[in-house]
């Protein structure tokens, strides 16, 4: 039964991770702080994965899914 639902999580997981292939989240930079003047900064952080990652998630996830059908 574990492995059935390990199975499960890692194709959706794996359709997610294809579906989108990254996000960014932004942090905020102080710059300059002279007194009451301050200056902030944005930066975007991308985190970008590869869309094969996901195909060999789900395939695993499946082979998971089907050798624990085989055993139970």
């Amino acid at each position: 039964m574990q492995l059935k639902n390990l199975g499960i999580g890692m194709v959706i997981i794996g359709i997610v991770m294809m579906a989108y292939t990254g996000f960014n989240y932004v942090t905020t930079e102080k710059v300059v702080d002279f007194g009451p003047i301050q200056v902030n900064k944005e930066v975007n952080h991308p985190i970008n994965w590869s869309p094969i990652a996901g195909i060999i998630l789900a395939v695993g996830g499946i082979v998971l899914i089907v050798t624990s059908k085989k055993t139970a």
